[in-house]
């Protein structure tokens, strides 16, 4: 789980040969890094640009729930 409270899922995607993150609670909000470290720390800093958008943009952001239960 992110520190923000968001979950992020991560999976090795071989068409992609990277990790991908995943932060299902946030529409379109994923991310890839060549490592597992690193696809994590990618994803803290979509997380918090996605959350920026949002605001300037005026739309609702969803409050982290944490763990999903289909994850």
């Amino acid at each position: 789980m992110a520190k923000n409270g968001y979950e992020i899922i991560i999976y090795w995607s071989k068409e992609d040969d990277a990790f991908i993150a995943e932060v299902p609670e946030l529409p379109g909000c994923a991310v890839d890094g060549t490592t597992y470290q690193e696809a994590l720390a990618n994803a803290e800093v979509i997380i918090n640009e996605w959350i920026e958008t949002a605001k300037e943009l005026k739309r609702p952001i969803p409050k982290p729930k944490g763990r999903l239960i289909y994850a």
